[in-house]
């Protein structure tokens, strides 16, 4: 959540309609229904002191003392605040230290320090010290050498005699600097990646809420897009209706027709959409409260029915997506869970999906599942957690053809089984 709470309108959300993809299990019953009917407004600061304590849990089972949050999504998550997200992400200009067992301070811009008045998670704001060259030219490692004083002696102060520290992200010259000042410099990723990955009761609560924005933009889009329109405007008009609903940015522009649907991942441009096309999407929203808003949908723009090609694309990724979606429970290590998931005809393999599923909270998270056919770029092992939030992806286009279909569902794990979050339906008639 940043300094300022998002509206109860905007919270509350206005998509209500009626999921007809609710199938297979994974309807909302059980906690699902308690939880969500609850209508009291979010407890923002419940799930600032939920995460912290999280990160600080994580940090003294690893033997880390400290961490420097320097990424601007780990930044929120630590502290609660936000700045100019976007900016910052190329900008080092805002971080915070986290003692394990000490306080939290904030090194914001001395312009914006008012930004965060009030939470309760930061102890003290200071102003912070920027190297980059754009901002301090030559005096970069001036600079750097201050900024990793002022570490060192925050980590002397409450770091227990360690000179272990860790970063989340960095660049050369802060490790350069905190090197000259004997600091040994740690990997704080893990740490950050873990304690994000599982999610409270409230935490969830608030993401659905959250998802209901971006659900609402796309009711709109799918009653407003028509032959005609660019994929550039049918892009602003699902971006500006999340936006007017409390929506913070988009991640990606992945929203295209026709021919651009395969191979995925084409950027929209300025193609005009017409009258029988497959439109395929990935929302990649950041929405109300900085909760990533990942969804995707396919369908025939018009008044027109699908094609049987289009529909035998449907029909696979509506089968893909379910039967991955069935297979999540706690326990399940994620290595098997790849190797069990619907294996992807020939045709369809070589343009398959960056990922099978992937973990969702701030932003795509931890844990990400490669295809099998992929393990050599970085499959790793673990195994899924209650109360994990995970994406589940498929994208169906065949080698050479015209087009693809793109679904996602983000996906509740819990104990009684998966929850899909997103209510939107899935295409009737498509497979």
């Amino acid at each position: 959540m940043g300094a300022r709470s998002a509206s109860a309108t905007h919270w509350k959300g206005e998509w209500a309609g009626a999921a007809t993809h609710r199938r297979k299990g994974y309807a909302l019953t059980g906690p699902a229904t308690a939880l969500f009917e609850n209508t009291e407004p979010i407890d923002e600061a419940g799930i600032r002191g939920q995460r912290l304590t999280r990160l600080r849990r994580g940090m003294v089972a690893a033997e880390l003392p400290a961490l420097v949050v320097v990424d601007p999504v780990n930044l929120r998550f630590a502290t609660g605040s936000r700045n100019m997200q976007v900016w910052t992400m190329h900008n080092v200009c805002r971080y915070a230290f986290v003692a394990a067992e000490g306080p939290l301070v904030l090194f914001d811009l001395p312009s914006a320090r008012h930004l965060t008045r009030g939470l309760e998670t930061i102890d003290e704001v200071r102003p912070s010290l920027a190297f980059d060259y754009m901002m301090v030219g030559p005096r970069g490692e001036e600079m750097a050498r201050r900024w990793a004083a002022e570490m060192a002696a925050l980590l002397r102060a409450h770091g227990g005699g360690s000179r272990r520290l860790a970063l989340d992200r960095a660049d050369t010259l802060m490790v350069q600097a905190l090197a000259a000042e004997g600091i040994e410099v740690v990997d704080g990723k893990p740490v950050v990646e873990r304690a994000r990955a599982i999610k409270s009761r409230e935490e969830i609560r608030a993401f659905k809420r959250s998802l209901e924005t971006c659900e609402a933009a796309i009711a709109v889009l799918r009653e407003r897009v028509v032959p005609g329109m660019r994929e550039e405007e049918a892009l602003a008009l699902l971006i500006g209706e999340a936006i007017a609903r409390g929506g913070e940015y988009p991640e990606t522009r992945l929203m295209t027709t026709g021919p651009r649907t395969n191979p995925w991942f084409q950027e929209s441009g300025d193609r005009v959409i017409e009258a029988g096309d497959l439109l395929a999407f990935d929302t990649d929203m950041i929405g109300p409260g900085g909760f990533y808003n990942d969804i995707s949908r396919s369908w025939v723009v018009g008044n027109k029915q699908p094609s049987d090609r289009q529909r035998r694309l449907y029909e696979l990724s509506r089968r893909q997506l379910e039967h991955n979606i069935a297979l999540l429970r706690p326990g399940m290590a994620f290595l098997d869970y790849a190797a069990r998931a619907l294996p992807l005809p020939e045709p369809y393999l070589e343009n398959r999906y960056a990922d099978v599923a992937h973990g969702c909270g701030l932003g795509v998270e931890y844990p990400l599942i490669w295809y099998p056919e992929d393990a050599e770029w970085g499959a790793y092992d673990g195994h899924f957690e209650a109360d994990m939030i995970v994406c589940v992806e498929s994208y169906i286009g065949e080698t050479g053809g015209r087009e693809g279909v793109k679904l996602e569902q983000p996906v509740w794990i819990t104990e009684a089984g998966p929850v899909v979050l997103a209510e939107h339906p899935l295409e009737d008639g498509y497979g």
